[in-house]
């Protein structure tokens, strides 16, 4: 985990684009971006403006078309194995889960230890925690299908948890609940961005969800409209 201060820059980017097509579709158009260390950041707009590009540009799943992003001033350019870096730096959560539906909960949270320094007994016994911490302890052997929606999510950020990243990278992590589950996982999201003073970029279409973030940045047409700090 880092040592360093709330007030840091973990993720930049620098005038970020992403076209398809030869260039005609411009999925992100000149993106400038801050996020710093330990914040809490929820990016709104319509469907189609670039959040979820943003996002995966971010996670390292796709590759700029120009521009540049930067971790703690390290270029990504620069990253020469991204996959070691996703699996040391970055945590995943989706609005689908992506559980493995033959494998239990735990099984489910250990996969992306697979290949990862240390022993098996030590991931397991960290995996065993995280799932009792989100309230998980007396389903480690269910698998997905015996599971509501709020507990396979929450079987999700424990996955996204196991290998100690600094960023959460959550899309629509609530879009498939109900009210009353989506206010739960957003509860345990809270609460470990708070103990574990982990940078969360979340994007969503909910203004319940956007609420809770300490800056909102609207997206609008792959550029970044404006951005606003949360009202104390």
């Amino acid at each position: 985990m880092n040592t360093t201060t709330a007030t840091d820059t973990i993720v930049r980017a620098e005038n970020l684009a992403l076209h398809f097509d030869d260039g005609q579709t411009r999925a992100l158009d000149g993106i400038d971006l801050e996020i710093r260390e330990g914040e809490f950041v929820a990016i709104v707009g319509p469907s189609g403006c670039g959040k979820s590009s943003l996002l995966n540009l971010i996670g390292t799943l796709d590759s700029p078309t120009s521009g540049e992003l930067y971790f703690r001033s390290q270029p990504y350019s620069g990253i020469r194995d991204l996959s070691l870096f996703r699996r040391q730096n970055i945590g995943f959560i989706f609005q689908s889960f992506y559980l493995l539906p033959t494998l239990s909960a735990l099984d489910n949270v250990l996969v992306p230890t697979i290949g990862c320094p240390g022993a098996a007994k030590e991931h397991e016994e960290r995996a065993r925690y995280l799932l009792s911490q989100l309230g998980l302890s007396n389903r480690l052997a269910h698998f997905p299908g015996r599971l509501s929606g709020g507990e396979r999510q929450r079987v999700a950020i424990a996955r996204a948890l196991i290998n100690d990243p600094d960023v959460i990278l959550a899309d629509e992590p609530t879009g498939s609940l109900d009210s009353a589950n989506a206010a739960h996982v957003l509860d345990v999201i809270g609460e470990l961005k708070k103990e574990k003073e982990l940078t969360i970029v979340m994007v969503t279409h909910d203004p319940n969800v956007s609420a809770r973030a300490d800056r909102v940045i609207h997206m609008r047409d792959g550029k970044i409209g404006y951005a606003e700090e949360a009202r104390t």
